[in-house]
């Protein structure tokens, strides 16, 4: 007998979606293990600039990927430069991106996500899906009023909503009831770290510098102790959890977004095995 309590985490898996870093490399291997069905974002980096996440997304795109780059509210100068990146990603057929403040120390004309989604309707970018960002365990330096008022105020101007890395579903569910009952209803995609080893962990680190790492690792509660266990991390048990959850009425929670941390491989093999132990219940 089917265990239809299992479907909707089912269709959470086939339809997850992987984010990846622009890093040299990152498109071969990209291209060596991830199925041109799965989604694809792209990060932005201050250290490495727009540039970096618009050449990854245009590759990938050109190899068949559905590709949503990360548009940096503090990267970016001005209106001029908004309009150059968007020019560029409709020549790439880019449809989706994903909208956040960003971390860079030199804001321009956009200290925030609202208002660089302010700026995109200005200048009628030709985007069909735009996400933005949610806090489930809140974030270093918002307090939990401001995170609601700010979703409550993007909402409108976007289309889905990808949460930061939590590891506890109850809190998860209860914030996704939390957004509901502000008035936001949009599908919100639960963000989870792929199935990432110690060392890869290390080597991204070491990649992206210390600054941008600390800057990660403070709105990710409890990230780097999870991923320092013996075997490293696995989502499975954050993945039961919320098992019972998507689909539920009550909220809005719909997908899944991967941190992949690059570890495309580790991680598109621990998808498979999932999909194929959900098979056996069947």
């Amino acid at each position: 007998m089917a265990d239809r309590a299992q479907e909707p985490l089912r269709r959470a898996l086939e339809s997850a979606g992987y984010e990846v870093l622009p890093f040299p490399g990152t498109a071969e291997a990209v291209l060596a293990h991830v199925p041109r069905t799965v989604p694809l974002t792209v990060t932005a980096s201050p250290s490495r600039g727009t540039a970096a996440t618009l050449e990854l997304t245009e590759r990938l795109s050109a190899e068949g990927y559905r590709v949503a780059p990360h548009l940096s509210a503090r990267m970016l100068r001005d209106e001029a430069e908004l309009r150059e990146v968007v020019d560029r990603l409709r020549v790439a057929g880019t449809t989706s991106v994903f909208v956040v403040g960003g971390d860079a120390q030199d804001a321009g004309e956009f200290p925030d996500a609202l208002s660089l989604l302010r700026a995109l309707h200005r200048v009628g970018h030709p985007f069909a899906d735009v996400g933005v960002a949610g806090y489930p365990e809140g974030h270093a330096s918002l307090a939990t009023a401001d995170l609601e008022r700010s979703l409550v105020r993007k909402a409108p101007l976007a289309h889905h909503v990808v949460t930061q890395v939590c590891f506890d579903p109850a809190v998860i569910a209860a914030w996704a009831r939390e957004v509901a009952a502000l008035g936001v209803h949009l599908p919100v995609r639960v963000g989870v770290p792929g199935a990432v080893s110690r060392e890869k962990l290390l080597r991204i680190t070491a990649g992206i510098g210390v600054g941008e790492s600390v800057r990660f690792l403070r709105k990710q509660p409890g990230l780097l102790r999870r991923f320092f266990a013996r075997h490293g991390y696995d989502p499975g048990p954050v993945l039961a959890g919320l098992a019972g959850e998507f689909g539920a009425a009550a909220h809005h929670l719909a997908g899944l977004h991967v941190f992949t941390f690059n570890d495309v491989a580790g991680t598109e093999a621990w998808r498979q095995d999932a999909l194929r132990r959900l098979d056996r219940r069947r």
